[in-house]
């Protein structure tokens, strides 16, 4: 049976099921012959690959009960079942036999990963190398260490690759301390996952034993009893809540730890998070801090004080002979593109209650639960659509970081029905679609293709052609709104491009960053 033709018999009530009501919703806004149901069909086969529907129980249940009477017994027969509706809805599909049973039924071809060929012989070229500004910070930073310095902080500009820097610091730390615990803090999760990718990556290549990488935020369910050698990337949060309820296993873990590694270290001197440090740092450990903006705020020099006393005064900065600024060595030399700015204005968004001020004073960022109230604004969705569809003109390859797993399947789903090649990638999108998209997003194409994603892109992601990011999300963090610009402000020396455009909804009335600003030079006078 032809899957694609086997989805026309879906009716509304089954589409709204996959692709959402607030996407059907939107089309009826913008254009009511977008949300006939055969058109919607034509979308669900066209941004859903098969395997990902019928992988999905919830889905799967769906299909089955519109598969006629002799086509259940059919299946069942091929899967070696009773004949039933139910007996089909019963089996997980676990087993790759009945996965590949149920594939073929639907003549779809069952595609195992892509086996790797060796080549015996080959110069291999260094696999994690560091620019010459990247190695004048590295030698600096551990001239400081080497000198009993408890606490360091490297300030290096947005770009520059601080996290490879720092990667580079914590490998020869493990390689010259045996049996023990290195332990990276970061306050969101994409922060800490890139960290954890990042590091995974930097070890394979750089390190000299078996290294037990614990990833601890979030839903995680491991436990902080780590053996040595271990490298711990933990939320500030989840690290926070199991200090709360057992401060003995945090303290059995401090004891463990020789370096703890700050993230977004202008933060360090929260409450609640400089409580955490004094605990870890409680024993023998030195923490190193890493930050694109060693300040706390912009203009109150009494907090920043604070800040440069937590690390006593001891900072690294990239240091470029001749330049003042690096930022502007970067662009000179084309490791980083000539940004364009194009703010987009949204003045009646959704305002913070009481309570969600608690929560932003408490963890200095937005709620997820207030987030996903924003990521609903219709009118707001609207707004960010028309201005993709405008930026397609002037861009071949366009990065769309939205603000929930919906919010991003939304949008992909309205520019996919409106002309567009869009695609929504977030954690639950199927591995080998997922593969497939971005090899096409990776590929030349002078046709315009827009990548819809949450938690997957903001680090680690390497398409050169990408000259134009939007960030749909109130982002109150400059390290992770960093991040997310970082995707396309490749330069042509880092074979990116010449010009990158940046395009930030700014909620008037929500905190947030609306360009990175040239910040670089802001403290100096604080830390000297």
């Amino acid at each position: 049976m032809n899957f694609r033709n086997f989805l026309s018999r879906m009716d509304e009530e089954i589409i709204q099921e996959i692709i959402g009501k607030s996407a059907i919703q939107i089309l009826n806004v913008l254009d009511v012959d977008l949300s006939k149901v055969s058109n919607l069909q034509e979308i669900v086969a066209e941004i859903h690959p098969p395997i990902e529907l019928l992988q999905n129980k919830v889905i799967r249940d769906i299909l089955f009960d519109i598969l006629k009477p002799e086509e259940v017994g059919e299946l069942c027969e091929i899967l070696g079942m009773d004949n039933s509706y139910d007996s089909l809805k019963r089996s997980k599909y676990h087993n790759q036999h009945q996965l590949i049973s149920l594939l073929s039924f639907f003549d779809i071809e069952y595609q195992q990963e892509e086996s790797i060929e060796i080549e015996y012989e080959q110069i291999i070229p260094p696999s994690y190398p560091l620019f010459q500004h990247q190695r004048r910070a590295l030698n600096e930073l551990k001239s400081k260490l080497g000198n009993n310095s408890e606490r360091v902080l490297l300030h290096m500009p947005t770009g520059s690759g601080k996290t490879r820097t720092a990667m580079n610091a914590i490998c020869d730390h493990l390689r010259t301390e045996e049996s023990t615990v290195v332990i990276w803090l970061a306050h969101t999760e994409e922060l800490c996952e890139q960290a954890a990718s990042e590091f995974a990556r930097a070890w394979n290549l750089l390190g000299n034993r078996n290294i037990n990488l614990v990833r601890y935020w979030g839903a995680s369910s491991t436990t902080l009893d780590a053996s040595n050698d271990a490298f711990i990337v933990a939320g500030l949060s989840k690290i926070y809540s199991s200090l709360k309820s057992d401060s003995v296993e945090i303290s059995s873990l401090a004891a463990k730890c020789s370096l703890v590694v700050m993230d977004e270290a202008h933060m360090a001197i929260a409450p609640t998070y400089q409580l955490i440090l004094e605990v870890l740092l409680s024993f023998k450990a030195v923490l190193l801090g890493l930050s694109a903006t060693p300040g706390r705020t912009w203009n109150d020099i009494d907090a920043d004080q604070m800040l440069a006393d937590f690390f006593g005064r001891q900072k690294v900065k990239l240091r470029i002979d001749g330049y003042e600024n690096p930022v502007d060595y970067l662009i000179d030399q084309g490791y980083l593109a000539k940004i364009k700015n194009s703010p987009v204005l949204y003045e009646h968004g959704t305002r913070l209650s009481e309570k969600d001020l608690g929560y932003l004073k408490k963890y200095l960022q937005l709620s997820d639960k207030f987030l996903r109230v924003v990521s609903e604004d219709q009118r707001r969705n609207i707004l960010i659509i028309q201005k993709i569809e405008d930026l397609c003109e002037r861009h071949n390859r366009i990065i769309v970081f939205a603000m929930t797993v919906n919010h991003a399947q939304l949008i992909a789903t309205v520019l996919q029905a409106r002309g567009l090649k869009a695609y929504s990638i977030t954690g639950q999108t199927d591995n080998h679609f997922r593969k497939g998209i971005i090899k096409k997003f990776k590929g030349e194409s002078d046709e315009c293709m827009i990548l819809c994603n949450y938690g997957i892109l903001t680090t680690g992601f390497d398409a050169p052609q990408t000259s134009c990011a939007v960030i749909t999300r109130p982002t109150d963090s400059l390290v992770l709104y960093s991040q997310m610009v970082g995707r396309a402000i490749r330069g042509k020396a880092a074979g990116g491009n010449e010009e990158a455009e940046i395009v930030t909804v700014i909620d008037t009335k929500l905190p947030g960053f609306d360009q990175v600003a040239n910040a670089f030079l802001n403290w100096e006078d604080v830390w000297e």
